[in-house]
């Protein structure tokens, strides 16, 4: 399954839960975007899924090799963001779920 798929699966498991927001809702920066109550805590960029996740969790997930911090073309990387690896074993669904439950909270 592509990363594209695996996305889409992932919006079609999020959309219709109270306060969610699928992609194209908006549009922008976060336009690829899952929120809550209007906070992105899950987009689709340059082929990644990235994440919305505490500054510790991001820190052990980039040391232990599975993704980056996500940078928004500005040259910083985001200490909150994680742009997982493509081919990290981690499953999709429930980062987004941690993801969701940090933003949502």
């Amino acid at each position: 399954m592509s990363p594209e798929e695996r996305f889409e699966e992932l919006v079609d498991e999020f959309t219709g839960r109270p306060g969610i927001t699928p992609p194209g809702a908006t549009g922008g920066f976060g336009r690829t975007a899952l929120r809550v109550h209007g906070r992105i805590f899950a987009m689709f960029v340059r082929g990644q899924l990235v994440l919305k996740l505490p500054r510790s969790r991001v820190d052990t997930l980039v040391e232990g090799g599975q993704g980056v911090r996500f940078d928004a073309n500005k040259g910083t990387p985001m200490k909150e963001w994680l742009a997982l690896d493509v081919a990290s074993p981690q499953p999709w669904a429930e980062l987004a779920e941690e993801a969701l439950a940090f933003v949502g909270r």
